[in-house]
């Protein structure tokens, strides 16, 4: 008796996401798959909608780790507020006046989320101020990423796995050119290895203690190990790799290993000195002053392009960028973004937070249980149910910005992410999915044609350590392709339904 009554309050609780309690079974190839991998049943949330039909609905209504399907969030709420036309922008200011040929005050390299600075750009940048007749800065260099707040979230934050290095696990700021990669070209002979670095930094260089093997050089990264940035006399740092390397191999890869402030800072520097440019400064953190006057800039690419980059490839650094754009820009049309106005108390993560929170109400998507860190899905915190993610599918077919948003995702057996998934299936060329993918965690969003060609909206997340091995990921692909037959005589739809508990 109490246990029935235990389970009634449970559900009660959960009313206002769930309208119905009765089970329902997976459609069998979707079971047949899980019991093949191992994967428990209740590991599984899914969500199949056809237009205004609860098609299917399994667990549908209980938070999940969503991986980087969290990046539709992001993507679809910053169309939404921020617009098509906005953009990042990176700016080089001053409050000095130029005195023959010398800027006498400081010059500010003024960061604004822009999704596309590069060393390219910013030589750019410093050629039009060559240009315009400064030869020499008379003050300091100051590198000015007030934008966002902290600055730097990425001081003192612990390493989300054991690759710090790599590209997606790169923590954005608002003054972040090339994203902080260093492209290192390794070469090797039977006895040699040659290194070159790019762009290249000043003061700064490369070096190895990788030893040389017998391998197949296709997998070199066997023997990677983490790199490090050693600080050196003279304000040196050496960048040197450690591990194991192929024997006449050729291989180029990209790494995060120097401090962002000296990564930014010793890159103006060379740049500068490269175009003919002198300085008299140092290179400091600060802020634009209010009276600066803009001397070049640069605008990153319109949102929409940006979203595809997103999307398409799982870019969690853009996906951070954007996501923190939401706290702290707003869309403006002539100029692409300005500035919003808070408490200095907020952070750029927590205004985020609720400019999602305040789109979901907004669309009546009901936000208990909903929790986002990053905007990336790259986090062992964000949380969201199939039931959310459904709506906010939903929402995405009615946007205006309906186009934008379903040109930003994979398309099955095409690109992105799903270039190499479910080529056989009638999904092949024309569903539109999300992936998702942690050491625990595989998920899938999106719109799947089905048979009688209607447009579905799928969700599915799986939550298990057993997923790996490409287990998980062939659970997905059954739903999908399960989809996109509904409507053939051997495949019956599930029961309609609303949602589901355990019972």
């Amino acid at each position: 008796m109490f246990r029935r009554i235990a389970i009634a309050a449970f559900l009660t609780a959960w009313l206002p996401l769930a309208q119905a309690q009765s089970p329902v079974d997976l459609p069998g190839p979707v079971a047949a798959k899980l019991a093949a991998g191992g994967i428990a049943q209740d590991a599984i949330s899914v969500l199949v909608l056809r237009g205004d039909t609860t098609v299917l609905s399994y667990l549908a209504d209980r938070p999940m780790q969503p991986a980087s399907t969290m990046k539709l969030v992001t993507t679809l709420v910053a169309l939404e507020t921020l617009g098509p036309v906005f953009r990042g922008r990176t700016e080089l200011r001053s409050s000095g006046d130029v005195v023959r040929g010398t800027l006498k005050g400081d010059l500010v390299l003024r960061g604004g989320a822009d999704a596309d600075f590069t060393g390219e750009v910013l030589e750019k940048m410093l050629q039009t101020l060559r240009n315009g007749g400064i030869n020499r800065i008379g003050g300091n260099l100051v590198l000015d990423r007030s934008l966002f707040s902290p600055a730097r979230s990425d001081v003192g934050l612990a390493p989300f796995d054991e690759a710090p290095e790599a590209y997606y696990n790169v923590i954005p700021d608002a003054l972040l050119v090339n994203k902080n990669m260093l492209q290192i070209d390794m070469r090797s002979t039977a006895n040699k290895l040659q290194l070159v670095m790019q762009p290249p930094l000043e003061k700064v260089s490369v070096t190895s203690d990788m030893v040389l093997i017998d391998a197949d050089c296709a997998k070199w990264e066997d023997g990677w190990k983490l790199p490090q940035a050693t600080p050196g006399p003279g304000r040196r740092i050496t960048v040197v790799l450690h591990g194991s390397f192929p024997k006449n191999c050729a291989k180029g890869y990209s790494i995060n290993v120097v401090d962002r402030q000296d990564y930014v800072g010793r890159l103006l520097r060379a740049t500068w000195k490269k175009i003919g440019g002198a300085v008299d400064g140092d290179v400091i953190e600060g802020m634009s002053a209010p009276d600066s006057r803009l001397l070049a800039e640069h605008a990153s690419r319109a949102l929409p392009e940006v979203i595809r980059d997103i999307n398409k490839p799982s870019d969690n650094a853009l996906a951070r960028t954007v996501f923190l754009s939401l706290g702290s820009l707003e869309a403006d049309p002539v100029l692409g973004s300005r500035p919003l106005t808070f408490a200095t108390s907020d952070t750029t993560q927590a205004r985020a937070d609720m400019a999602v929170r305040n789109w979901m109400r907004l669309q009546g998507i009901n936000d208990a249980g909903f929790v986002i860190e990053n905007g990336s899905g790259l986090s062992r915190l964000e949380r969201i149910t199939p039931v959310q993610l459904g709506a906010l599918l939903k929402a995405g077919q009615r946007s205006a910005w309906a186009p934008e948003f379903l040109a930003s995702m994979p398309i099955v057996a095409v690109d992105g992410t799903m270039r190499r998934r479910l080529k056989d299936s009638p999904a092949a060329g024309h569903a539109r999915m999300k992936t998702g993918a942690l050491s625990n965690v595989v998920a899938i969003a999106g719109y799947v044609r089905d048979a009688l060609g209607q447009q579905c909206v799928v969700v599915a997340m799986i939550n298990s350590d057993r997923v790996g091995d490409g287990k998980g990921r062939a659970v997905l692909d059954t739903l999908v392709d399960w989809v996109a037959r509904l409507g053939n005589e051997a495949t019956p739809a599930a029961p309609a339904i609303t949602s589901v508990r355990p019972q």
